[in-house]
């Protein structure tokens, strides 16, 4: 018996049509989606530095303007790290002074235009949000101007480290 190569198996010459229906209506909902979520995700990043060493010996004629911005959970401090405090603006109720602490801050910009560097001291335990706000009022000062705000730049170079630790647990 032999066997005819006609009568064997028989290829399938028809070529299978791909549906990509659904593919594309995946598409014509996820491009618009992405383009309207990439508006709003805006990545913003700000280069904070480590102050320096408090312990190193400074000649009193070397002796600068420090602005050093302490966070206590119950005050904000700002002061200079060679003059000492400058101000303490205590907690309204639950609330810190940040409007308190803003013009202190313009008050010191005008007395020293050229300085742009400020070091953020905090407390174990302040919260991120008062961190941001903290620094929102450091970096800028924003006047409002009938419908305007204006925004100008105080002390944008910002240093964040650990607050001194109170003599005698005032």
């Amino acid at each position: 018996m032999i066997r005819s190569r006609r009568g064997g198996r028989r290829r399938n010459t028809d070529t299978a049509e791909l549906n990509i229906t659904a593919f594309m209506n995946l598409m014509v909902i996820l491009v618009p989606f992405l383009l309207i979520t990439a508006v709003f995700s805006r990545l913003a990043i700000l280069e904070l530095n480590l102050p320096g060493s408090s312990s190193e010996p400074v000649d009193p004629q070397d002796q600068t303007f420090n602005l050093e911005v302490i966070v206590r959970e119950d005050k904000i401090e700002i002061g200079d790290r060679n003059q000492g405090l400058l101000g303490i603006y205590p907690n309204v109720g639950e609330l810190y002074d940040y409007d308190g602490v803003s013009v202190k801050l313009a008050e010191i910009k005008r007395r020293y235009p050229q300085k742009t560097d400020a070091a953020i001291l905090l407390e174990p335990d302040i919260s991120y949000d008062t961190v941001v706000q903290v620094m929102d009022r450091v970096r800028v000062e924003e006047r409002i101007d009938g419908d305007a705000v204006e925004r100008f730049d105080l002390f944008p170079d910002i240093s964040i480290g650990d607050a001194p630790v109170l003599d005698g647990g005032q």
